[in-house]
């Protein structure tokens, strides 16, 4: 056995083990987005003064590691807060695949009392929720369920209600899975089965959480379209008659819903990490020193401190920028090696790949969705966009780049955390979601043939 020494706290490894399992067992918040293959470089430590991956380095003697990057999340949920406390309140938990947020709400005042965000700890086992249903099936699912419950007991403590509430939760159908302690395996592979959509319920004391009483998670319709969305579209509510709106969830998972008074038509395009940073070569999360936005060859970032490297929306601006300014052409064709931002930070020809992959994905699910209704762009009334990606986007940007059709730029409402806010709609009103289930058509773009042309011809910046 070796020691690890790891911020000041004493590990042990077998020798020849991979440092990044040393970390992840003892629940150190070193970060593995691409789920240990070593190709993020997100998981860069010290280790006795040099840097290292943590996921490729092996473990062969004693040594002193420390983590090179702070990873708190800037989360932004959109809830109003009153700070004001009444008797009879709720808890209404989000778990994102990036971030937690944990609402207090007030159940006579039908208003959010106090909210508290935090990065989700399974961010740990990858950023996306292939790789952390690759972890379920390979290590089980207790080691994903419990850093999940420690960091959401935390949270509850943060609130300092201290008597036992109800909690409603929300998410995507692997984080509840996960959440319930229930193996997300099934959903991994063909045919991607759960094993529920319905709402589940549990006892507080039986997930082993502290100050609740009763739990009960709101319904998914398929295997990558959950809670989360139902939720969003709870809050946004349906168009007047007639009319379709369309709710995207921008991710590594981005689900799109196209939607009217008497139909809905959804599904989820595998987007990738490419929006977390994971595999952009100076990609970060929306953490202190990220680029979240460059306008006219300017950088701005979270909390204007020096530029660390760059996130989602400030990816999008850079290349918005690129292309405006000819440096990128309508293929996604660089004329250089990279692009500086700072010395130290840069986007590359690479990146531009990945963008134009993720971009695509997004794009063309949106096409494919109106097509399978017969729409065009000029019979879509709304366009919503969600996700902790939404709170920075510049549309502008978003259009020139081809995230986003040029028809939706008008269009477009930002509405930051749309499954928290549908939660907390939920557990005020007790509205009934079944006739969202009910409506809910799954759309499989693996199966569509629409969809694989129209992802080829939107690759381009055009």
């Amino acid at each position: 056995m070796h020691k690890v020494i790891f911020n000041g706290d004493t590990l042990f490894a077998a020798h020849g083990q991979l440092l990044s399992d040393v970390l992840v067992r003892a629940g150190k918040a070193v970060e593995h987005p691409c789920g240990g293959k070593g190709i993020c470089r997100k998981c860069l430590v010290s280790v006795n003064g040099e840097k290292a991956l943590s996921c490729q380095y092996k473990v062969n003697s004693d040594i002193v590691v420390t983590a090179c990057e702070n990873t708190n999340i800037v989360s932004v949920t959109g809830a109003d807060e009153t700070g004001v406390i009444t008797q009879n309140a709720c808890f209404v938990l989000d778990i994102g695949t990036t971030t937690l947020a944990l609402a207090l709400v007030s159940l006579d005042e039908k208003k959010v009392i106090s909210v508290e965000t935090a990065v989700n700890p399974q961010r740990r086992f990858g950023a996306d929720v292939i790789s952390r249903i690759d972890y379920c099936r390979n290590n089980g699912v207790k080691p994903l369920q419990l850093p999940l419950i420690e960091e959401v007991n935390r949270l509850i403590y943060k609130l300092n209600v201290g008597n036992n509430l109800p909690l409603f939760v929300t998410g995507n159908t692997t984080m509840l899975h996960l959440f319930f302690g229930i193996d997300c395996s099934t959903i991994g592979v063909a045919p991607y089965t759960p094993i529920f959509l319905e709402s589940k319920y549990a006892s507080g004391s039986e997930l082993g959480l502290s100050g609740i009483s009763d739990v009960v998670s709101l319904p998914c319709v398929s295997a990558f379209v959950g809670a989360d969305i139902v939720a969003g579209l709870n809050f946004v509510g349906q168009p007047e008659s007639g009319k379709y709106n369309i709710l995207i969830d921008l991710g590594t998972n981005a689900e799109t819903v196209l939607f009217s008074d008497e139909d809905i038509v959804c599904t989820a395009a595998a987007a990738g990490p490419c929006f977390e940073g994971a595999n952009i070569s100076c990609g970060m999360s929306a953490c202190d020193g990220a680029v979240y936005s460059f306008t006219n060859g300017k950088a701005e970032t979270i909390n204007n401190t020096a530029p660390k490297g760059i996130c989602g929306t400030g990816l999008v601006d850079i290349i918005g920028f690129l292309l405006e300014n000819d440096i990128v052409d309508e293929t996604g064709y660089m004329d250089c090696e990279k692009y500086g931002i700072t010395d130290n930070v840069f986007i590359t020809q690479e990146d531009i790949r990945q963008y134009q992959l993720a971009k695509s994905a997004v794009y063309s699910a949106v096409m494919t969705l109106l097509k399978v209704k017969e729409l065009s762009f000029n019979d879509i009334d709304k366009v919503f966009i969600s996700g902790g990606f939404s709170a920075k986007i510049n549309i502008a940007s978003a259009v020139k780049t081809g995230l986003l059709p040029q028809g939706f730029k008008d269009k477009c409402i930002t509405v930051n955390n749309s499954s928290l806010l549908g939660g907390i709609k939920y557990a005020t009103e007790k509205n009934d979601l079944s006739e969202i289930i009910q409506k809910a058509e799954y759309v499989d773009l693996s199966l569509n043939k629409d969809f694989a042309d129209l992802f080829i011809e939107n690759m381009m910046f055009d």
